[in-house]
C-alpha cells in the first residue's frame, strides 16, 4: 500500500523558515515526480511545488522565489524548504506523488505562521 507521512510543520514567526519532509512507502520512489499541496480549512488544496523524476522544479506562483522542493531517492523523501514565511502561508501541507493516488494522501503537517 502507498503511504506518504508528511513531518516538519510547526508554529514560526513571519520571516522564519521551515523544512518539511514526506517520507513516502509502497512505490517506486524514483519512477513518480513528487508534489507538495496545501490546504486551509474551507478551501481547495492547492499546488505549492514539484519536482520531476529528472529533478525538474515548478512552483506555484504565490511561492514567489521562498521555497524549494528537492528529492533524496535513496531515501525515498521529498522535500520542501520554505523561507520567508508569511502569515497567509498558515496551511496543512501535504505530498503526493505525481501523478496522485488519491487514496493514499496522509494526515499532513500543519503550519502556522504567526507573531
Amino acid at each position: 500500500q502507498v503511504q506518504f507521512v508528511e513531518s516538519g510543520g510547526g508554529l514560526v514567526q513571519p520571516g522564519g523558515s521551515l523544512r518539511l519532509s514526506c517520507a513516502a512507502s509502497g512505490l517506486i520512489f524514483g519512477t513518480f515526480g513528487m508534489d507538495w499541496y496545501r490546504q486551509v480549512p474551507g478551501k481547495e488544496r492547492e499546488l505549492v511545488a514539484s519536482i520531476t523524476i529528472g529533478g525538474r522544479t515548478d512552483y506555484a506562483d504565490f511561492v514567489n522565489g521562498r521555497f524549494t522542493i528537492s528529492r533524496d531517492n535513496s531515501k525515498k523523501t521529498a522535500y520542501l524548504q520554505m523561507n520567508s514565511l508569511q502569515p497567509e502561508d498558515t496551511a496543512v501541507y501535504f505530498c503526493n506523488s505525481d501523478p496522485p493516488f488519491s487514496d493514499s494522501w496522509g494526515q499532513g503537517t500543519q503550519v502556522t505562521v504567526s507573531s
